[in-house]
């Protein structure tokens, strides 16, 4: 698979490769992207996500991820296709705009986020935990998150 994001990278991995893996991405991309890939070609979008509650808390770390994906032409160009302006794009992000790229709070809302780009055409989730320790791996939250994500 390719990674892509915009639709001649899409068209490409359409083209060229047996899908797209794409990366900082709202679920209304994940149609998008299916659209152009057609029914054939594998989708597997990348879904950020803080397991935390608290709305100040998570927002914090997932700024800290969405902070430097800002400062990038290829994924503000890509935002900017689905409704997101200068105000949301400015500094490490709106409320709107972080929330969207990375889901925050329990399993379900995780799993709920998973239903929203399966439902829009993606063949399989890949998900990436945040977590405020950047020196190891987010085991713990692994470990949460484990038996709801296994469930069938």
């Amino acid at each position: 698979v390719l990674a892509a994001l915009g639709p001649k990278m899409l068209g490409l991995a359409r083209d060229r490769a047996d899908g797209a893996h794409t990366y900082f991405v709202p679920p209304e991309h994940t149609a998008a992207a299916r659209a152009i890939l057609g029914p054939d070609k594998l989708l597997i979008p990348e879904q950020a996500f803080v397991l935390h509650t608290d709305p100040a808390r998570a927002r914090e770390l997932a700024r800290r991820h969405t902070g430097s994906y800002l400062r990038l032409p290829n994924y503000t160009t890509n935002l900017r296709r689905f409704g997101f302006d200068d105000d949301d794009l400015a500094g490490t992000g709106s409320d709107r705009l972080v929330d969207t790229i990375v889901a925050w709070g329990d399993a379900d809302v995780l799993l709920g986020r998973i239903k929203e780009h399966l439902g829009a055409g993606a063949d399989q989730v890949a998900v990436q935990v945040l977590d405020f320790d950047r020196r190891g791996l987010p085991r713990r939250q692994w470990r949460e998150l484990a038996p709801a994500l296994l469930t069938p």
